[in-house]
């Protein structure tokens, strides 16, 4: 899907940005600290996550000023519940909205807390998602981050504001991700400074208190828990007695703990958490979203596999294919690729990297020599639809076009494929342009081989 449009509402004479997602029969505003209307459709599980969530709902999100495409504020200051509360009332009144569930992870929790009980009449269900109605220690909530952790955490956080170092503490799901710590490192510095974020994050921990308001709500409450969030550091950030509290002093509210270790479940995708919340609020499970990934696609084939199966007769045909399927297939492991389905006489396989799957036609090409028999691929890299086990999408349409013009042994690829690769050893001969049946526009040639 096409990224969704921000709009702005003024609030007190500032711009507050919006989204508004799928159609769904609830409204359902969704909310986690510093996020950016535009950048957060970059990263790949948090895009899918939005998109399930708007598969069963009119999706409403919102940068609150301060952060994201909203306007800034001056340097020290920061948002109070106050400015929350405004933000969040202009943005339902801007499209329409007389009543939605609200959920929210995280940061924003004792404001969301604050906010549906003071606004019974618009909000019908509140969902707290790795939060809490206080985060700093006080009498009685002795539990709460101390003086030292604050600080402590403070510093750690401004100084690896905006880094892969700060998102793999915060959400080590996606510890060995370098595309997607680097697309949440890009949004955190595009939603406000190291500055801008110790300034919100300092007055959040210290001041913000909610608990006065946990025994005004009336309306149905789901509180989340990941049973590992913090991962080893696990009580200075969110000890379990915060989730505990909050099932303790509001009335009838229902506690689900989930497997996670990250402050926010959209970072991972969570199908968990996705279907809790559309269970919660409608009764049953989300529809699952179709995900898009960038792969390199690889499309090999047996030249002439018509002749060679009438020369060989039926018997000794198929222990050529068995014995050709064994060959792909040990060649995939070798090189990571994930085979997607057999053809017949070819396979269809991708790659997380370009590299790996030339490699692997190259390899398969000379192995099957060997046998007897001349492979030809076609290689492409885009995006394509993952759809349980199969994929699809233009990508896939591409590389078998790219296939079928190959010639016997040859490895043809395309010239997004062959830009990507960063092998030393593999090398690229032009193959001109050509158009490929059925897609538009001319197509851009290489043949693959060894150095």
């Amino acid at each position: 899907m096409d990224f969704p449009e921000t709009r702005y509402v003024t609030v007190g004479g500032a711009s507050v940005a919006y989204q508004v997602v799928g159609d769904g029969p609830i409204d359902l505003v969704y909310h986690h600290p510093f996020c950016h209307m535009d950048a957060q459709w970059a990263i790949e599980p948090e895009a899918n996550w939005n998109r399930r969530l708007a598969s069963f709902s009119r999706l409403i999100m919102f940068d609150r000023r301060g952060c994201g495409a909203s306007d800034r504020i001056p340097h020290g200051e920061h948002t109070t519940a106050a400015d929350w509360e405004q933000d969040l009332l202009a943005v339902l009144d801007a499209v329409g909205s007389t009543e939605a569930s609200l959920f929210v992870e995280a940061g924003p929790g004792p404001m969301a807390i604050e906010f549906a009980a003071r606004h019974r009449d618009r909000i019908t269900a509140l969902i707290l998602g790795n939060t809490t109605a206080r985060w700093g220690a006080s009498e009685g909530y002795e539990f709460g981050l101390s003086e030292a952790v604050i600080e402590r955490n403070l510093a750690f956080m401004t100084a690896s504001w905006g880094t892969s170092e700060l998102i793999k503490i915060l959400c080590p799901s996606v510890a060995n991700r370098d595309d997607v710590l680097a697309a949440i490192a890009r949004k955190g510095r595009a939603s406000c400074t190291p500055g801008g974020m110790r300034s919100q994050v300092e007055h959040a921990w210290r001041d913000f208190d909610a608990r006065g308001f946990l025994d005004q709500l009336d309306i149905p409450v789901l509180v989340i828990q990941g049973d590992q969030v913090g991962g080893a550091d696990q009580e200075s950030w969110l000890p379990n007695q915060h989730s505990q509290y909050l099932v303790d002093h509001i009335a009838g509210a229902r506690f689900v703990s989930v497997p996670s270790r990250d402050m926010v479940f959209c970072v991972d995708d969570s199908d968990v958490v996705i279907d809790l919340v559309a269970e919660f609020l409608t009764g049953s499970c989300a529809p699952r979203a179709l995900q898009r990934k960038l792969v390199t696609v690889l499309f090999t084939d047996i030249v002439s596999s018509t002749e060679r199966a009438t020369e060989l007769g039926d018997r000794n045909w198929r222990k050529l294919l068995d014995a050709h399927d064994e060959l792909v297939r040990l060649r995939l492991g070798r090189f990571g690729g994930q085979e997607v389905k057999s053809t017949g006489d070819g396979f269809l396989a991708c790659f997380d990297a370009p590299s790996d799957a030339v490699a692997c036609a190259i390899d398969i090409v000379a192995s099957a020599r060997r046998l007897g028999i001349e492979i030809r691929s076609g290689i492409h890299t885009g995006e394509c639809e993952i759809r349980d086990d199969d994929i699809a999408g233009l990508a896939v349409h591409v590389a078998a076009r790219i296939e079928a013009l190959a010639g016997p042994g040859e490895v043809l690829t395309s010239a997004t494929a062959a830009s990507l690769v960063t092998d030393g050893s593999l090398e690229f001969t032009e193959h001109g342009m050509h158009r490929l049946k059925g897609v538009d526009g001319e197509w851009s040639l290489f043949v693959a081989s060894r150095s």
